[in-house]
């Protein structure tokens, strides 16, 4: 009788890893060449962390401020997509590309002939309230495709161009063609377009040669971490801010255990003489129980305190 062939073994597919419940948030200094999402899934992995999320994105050639959030930490990440951003950057003047950065191709080369005093008058016209036109080598999507895969096609689509604030823009320095200035700006605010549009009233052209954020928010630069310091810590949790380091700049409510119960469960509840401490003026506020985080909530009218996001009980 002929030899039945033999049946192929599967090799057992490897244990599912465990991940860790880690909460907090990690001041990231995002190094260049890396995609948000990149180092995101490097932090998360060298934290052994179960859930994470990052808080907006910075382009690969960027550097800079990246707040990662970890388990209850996530659930307020959309109050850093909303706040303003601060940067340092580097325009170079007479080049035009096609992305508007260092990654792209040079469309232009032009004579760069301009003195401080007109690259200052001409940045007052860009502080406060402007319009920019999103740039096709971005993520903002049409028919569900993002428009840098458009771009990248060669096809160049109709953007509206979309109201932003430039709080703050000054000049550092200005060495022939390298322009370097500080930023402070609305969420949804390009850099590279700023650059360019910039350029573009100088006569000359540009493009970003550097950029690198510096805040986000309230957060700052003090006690980023490098993925590097992250992967060398012995107990790297242990470099986590706590989930408030994103909630600092609301005013602070302490309630007792009977009123952190009913807060816990989704009440409104009027605080009165029964709560600890009770912020003066409405709004939203950070809300705690013996030093421990519940979440956050509304004050409104005759100090009633209303539920907005909380913390999982068993944290």
């Amino acid at each position: 009788m002929p030899n039945k062939p033999e049946r192929s073994v599967k090799a057992p597919r490897p244990p599912k890893r465990i991940r860790d419940l880690v909460d907090g948030v990690l001041l990231l200094d995002k190094p260049v060449g890396l995609s948000s999402n990149d180092a995101l899934i490097k932090a998360k992995r060298l934290l052994n962390a179960k859930k994470a999320g990052h808080t907006g994105t910075l382009d690969p050639f960027a550097t800079g401020l990246l707040p990662l959030c970890f388990g209850e930490a996530t659930k307020f990440s959309q109050d850093l997509l909303e706040a303003d951003k601060t940067y340092e950057t580097v325009v170079h003047l007479g080049q035009r590309t096609d992305t508007g950065d260092t990654e792209g191709e040079v469309l232009e080369t032009l004579e760069v002939n301009v003195t401080r005093e007109q690259i200052e008058a001409v940045l007052e016209r860009f502080r406060g309230p402007i319009q920019q036109v999103p740039p096709m080598y971005s993520a903002l999507k049409r028919d569900g495709k993002p428009l840098y895969e458009y771009a990248r096609a060669g096809i160049t689509l109709e953007r509206e161009a979309r109201p932003v604030t430039i709080h703050r823009l000054e000049l550092i320095v200005y060495e022939a063609p390298f322009l370097t200035l500080s930023v402070t700006c609305s969420k949804g605010t390009y850099i590279r377009v700023l650059g360019e549009d910039i350029g573009h009233a100088l006569g000359c052209g540009a493009h970003l040669n550097a950029l690198r954020r510096t805040q986000v928010g309230a957060l700052t630069m003090d006690g980023v971490i490098t993925l590097e310091e992250l992967g060398a810590h012995a107990e790297p949790v242990g470099l986590l801010a706590p989930v408030d380091a994103l909630l600092s700049s609301f005013p602070a409510v302490e309630l007792t255990p009977e009123l952190a119960t009913r807060f816990l469960h989704g009440q409104r509840i009027a605080l009165g003489k029964e709560a600890v401490a009770v912020p003066a003026g409405l709004g939203r506020v950070r809300v705690y129980e013996a030093g421990r985080l519940l979440g956050t909530g509304n004050m409104q009218e005759y100090a009633v305190l209303a539920p907005e996001r909380l913390i999982a009980a068993s944290h």
